[in-house]
């Protein structure tokens, strides 16, 4: 694949973090890499953004792109419309995202929040995005008591709007997992209709750059270009 949409069933579970773990696995493989945020909100004119995080922890060869940048931490449509600016339209999206599969051999593109998060006042979503561009989207999900349901909903939804997801990765896989997060690990597949293709562990993010870059192969399955 060379353009990979992702999503979370949620906010804060890890997507930023998963992406940087997908741009070092293939930084890792000789690919050249590059991460499209269609929207950023909650962060001002000048602060780093998810694609500078990114940056920081897989590497300063990662292209990076942001249609949008909304200061309220809100859903695009809602933020864009409260700071009188032109909503992302998933039209833009698709076309950001195959000039960059132009020149690279891998685009990331990270959705805010969940997949049916609102771009527009139309209503259109990154779901809608990613059937224009003809991408998959992969899920990335929390690891306990709740997933399941979300993830289903997120898988059902993709098959709704006619998107392949290739997979789950969990977003932040905890040091002693409990009983719903082991159990998780059998049934996330089931929910998802779709492969388990990683954990990312709880606090990779707060690795160091280089170590971070050396185990990111590790936490995703061979279909993500990983070892696991």
């Amino acid at each position: 694949m060379s353009v990979l949409f992702v999503t979370g069933t949620g906010t804060e579970i890890g997507k930023t973090v998963t992406t940087a773990a997908l741009a070092a696995t293939a930084l890792a493989r000789g690919r050249s890499v590059a991460v499209l945020k269609p929207a950023q909100t909650g962060v001002a004119a000048g602060e780093p953004g998810d694609t500078a995080e990114v940056v920081r922890l897989a590497g300063p060869q990662v292209g990076t792109a942001e249609l949008a940048r909304y200061p309220e931490p809100l859903a695009p449509a809602t933020a864009a419309r409260r700071a009188g600016l032109p909503p992302v339209r998933p039209e833009e999206i698709a076309e950001a995202a195959a000039k960059l599969a132009a020149s690279h051999d891998l685009v990331l593109v990270e959705g805010a929040g969940g997949l049916l998060v609102r771009f527009d006042e139309r209503g259109a979503t990154l779901a809608d995005a990613a059937r224009l561009a003809g991408a998959p989207v992969l899920v990335v999900a929390q690891a306990g008591l709740g997933t399941l349901n979300a993830v289903a909903l997120t898988a059902l939804a993709l098959r709704s709007y006619g998107v392949d997801c290739p997979g789950v990765v969990v977003g932040s896989w905890p040091a002693a997992p409990g009983l719903a997060a082991r159990c998780n690990l059998t049934d996330l597949p089931e929910a998802a209709g779709a492969p388990l293709l990683g954990r990312i562990p709880e606090g990779a993010g707060s690795l160091p750059p280089a170590e971070f870059r050396a185990q990111a192969p590790g936490w995703l399955a061979p279909a993500l270009g990983g070892a696991a």
